[in-house]
């Protein structure tokens, strides 16, 4: 598993999957870091297979941006997003030994992050409005309370969006992976992300009609 070269495990774009405009070269650089980046995944799951502690690390700083991430805009409580975190982060030292490298590594890691984000909010009583993991604090930005308004009314009919809608909606329109990518994280078919993320739009579309 571990291969003859080994990739520099820079943490710079780990994880990411752009979605380049119709330029053939855009598209072919693009392919060229997904593949570098597997290729750094791959070899730095060798080693830690291996009990690199320090390995181990680095993959993990790779990708706790995104696994963070992730879990606040799938849970909308930065507490929770954060505990979730430190969680994967323990379960995927143990559970590293059975990765047997049959998909890649992003996508077995974000669907540990999601199912854990999933029994998570179906073990809590109520939904919460999400927190907006972007906004900018910045001078005169009180100033823009109708923007903020209708970024909270999203946020919140994301929220009481069920997990199984939700999830693809995170993933495809928020973390912009592909359908494939998400089906493989969630593990259903494209057809069945496609239905969901329709269902799940349609409903924000609706829920969001008093701001268009």
């Amino acid at each position: 598993m571990t291969g003859t070269s080994r990739p520099h495990p820079g943490p710079t774009g780990a994880g990411r999957r752009e979605h380049p405009g119709p330029s053939g070269a855009g598209t072919g650089r693009a392919r060229t870091a997904d593949r570098i980046d597997d290729e750094a995944d791959a070899w730095l799951v060798g080693k830690a297979q291996l009990g690199s502690v320090d390995a181990y690390e680095v993959l993990i700083r790779r990708h706790r941006d995104r696994i963070h991430r992730i879990a606040l805009r799938m849970l909308g409580n930065r507490d929770d997003a954060e505990d979730i975190t430190q969680d994967v982060v323990i379960q995927v030292w143990t559970a590293l030994a059975g990765f047997a490298g049959d998909s890649m590594f992003t996508t077995w890691l974000y669907r540990i992050v999601v199912n854990r984000c999933i029994s998570h909010l179906k073990r809590r009583r109520h939904d919460t409005p999400l927190e907006d993991p972007d906004i900018v604090r910045s001078p005169g930005a009180d100033t823009h309370a109708e923007a903020r308004g209708r970024l909270r009314a999203a946020l919140g009919a994301l929220a009481v969006l069920p997990p199984d809608q939700r999830a693809p909606i995170v993933l495809v329109d928020i973390e912009q992976l592909s359908y494939d990518e998400a089906a493989s994280i969630l593990g259903v078919s494209e057809p069945t992300v496609r239905g969901r993320l329709s269902r799940g739009r349609r409903q924000l579309a609706q829920t969001m009609r008093e701001w268009t």
